[in-house]
C-alpha cells in the first residue's frame, strides 16, 4: 500500500494541473488562441484523469487488460468532448 507522502505528492501534482487549467482560462487565452487553450485544457484534464485512475483508484495494481479497457473509455470520452466542441463553435 502506498504511503501518505505519495498520496500527498499526487495531490500536489493534481492541484498544480488544476491551477494551470484555471490560469489558461483566466489569462484570456481562450479569446486569442482558442484551439491552443482548448488543447492545453484537454491535455491537462487527460493527465489528471490518468493520475487519479492510476493512483487513487489503484489501476496500477490491476491486470493490464483492465487498464486498457479503462483507457479505451477515457479516449472515447475525449473523442466525444472534441466532437461536442465542434458543435458549440
Amino acid at each position: 500500500m502506498a504511503s501518505t507522502k505519495l498520496y500527498a505528492a499526487i495531490y500536489v501534482v493534481l492541484f498544480a494541473f488544476a491551477t494551470l487549467q484555471v490560469a489558461v482560462e483566466e489569462l484570456g487565452f481562450l479569446g486569442e488562441a482558442y484551439w491552443v487553450a482548448f488543447g492545453a485544457i484537454i491535455v491537462l484534464s487527460f493527465l489528471k484523469a490518468l493520475v487519479v485512475a492510476g493512483y487513487y483508484q489503484h489501476l496500477r495494481y490491476e491486470p493490464r487488460s483492465l487498464s486498457y479497457l479503462i483507457l479505451t473509455g477515457l479516449l472515447a470520452a475525449l473523442a466525444l468532448t472534441v466532437a461536442a466542441s465542434y458543435s458549440i463553435t
